[in-house]
């Protein structure tokens, strides 16, 4: 799937965005993001990838609402992103599971807030903790799972308000390969079944290159995309499959030279 047609509305877009923070103690700004363009079409999973600190997070918080661009314009299904956005939800690496709660109110939270009847919520997440294969565990609390159960409740927590973008934030990068290539799977049939926007921040590139359509790399702080990689692999809904694929390699080693690292790094 390529870059969004230009008679089409993408589901998310970023226009001329710049992103300066005050610096502590000092009176000159940080730039943390500057000059980025790009355009995400429904339905497609977008990776970004880049040094720690060059703006990826600022990126996604912008995406969110939670932060507010120092220049240009964020979208998101053609208007204009002010504030938090119903169209769009978060997920981190930390699961932030409230430990009051059980696992199906866990669920539930976002439909509450917006005001869902108990027994719509109630159906949208027993129907979610199937898929997210955590049946028989709705009625525990997040300290009885481990840590990968507590991401699948996550990840059935964001689907609930049924988003129309995901933003995902290294969601598997505390868990162990195993766990993380199983919820990577999940995730994406997942997206293909649903037709969910993602775009996903890692510094796994294998990662990266299994689940994504497209790969936007970005430079060093002041960070902004200096590379658009095109992920030509087949069955995107089948990451374990595509972690096969000869190819896979070259994309990785694509993505090492763009970022320079040492040829001899560990790419999972």
């Amino acid at each position: 799937m390529g870059t969004t047609p230009d008679s089409a509305t993408p589901a998310i877009e970023f226009i001329g965005v710049e992103k300066r923070f005050a610096a502590r103690g000092k009176s000159a700004e940080v730039l943390a993001a500057r000059d980025i363009h790009f355009r995400i079409a429904e339905g497609e999973v977008v990776s970004i990838i880049g040094p720690s600190g060059c703006g990826k997070s600022t990126l996604l918080n912008m995406g969110a609402g939670l932060s507010k661009p120092s220049a240009g314009t964020v979208k998101v299904n053609g208007e204009v992103v002010s504030g938090p956005n119903k169209h769009v939800a978060f997920m981190l690496q930390k699961d932030l599971l409230m430990p009051w709660r059980t696992i199906a109110q866990n669920v539930e939270f976002g439909l509450e807030l917006r005001g869902v009847k108990a027994a719509e919520r109630q159906a949208i997440s027993e129907r979610l903790i199937v898929q997210c294969h955590l049946k028989g565990f709705a009625a525990h609390y997040p300290n009885q799972l481990s840590g990968g159960m507590r991401q699948r409740a996550a990840m059935a927590r964001t689907l609930a308000v049924d988003p129309l973008v995901l933003l995902m934030d290294e969601p598997f990068s505390a868990l162990d390969a195993q766990t993380k290539m199983i919820l990577q799977q999940d995730l994406a049939q997942t997206v293909q079944r649903e037709r969910k926007t993602v775009v996903f921040i890692t510094h796994d590139l294998a990662e990266a290159v299994a689940l994504s359509d497209r790969i936007l790399v970005m430079s060093e702080r002041p960070g902004t995309i200096i590379e658009e990689i095109l992920v030509d692999l087949p069955d995107r809904s089948n990451p374990m499959q595509r972690r096969k694929h000869p190819q896979l390699a070259d994309y990785v080693s694509r993505l090492m030279a763009l970022l320079k690292l040492d040829s001899q790094a560990d790419v999972h």
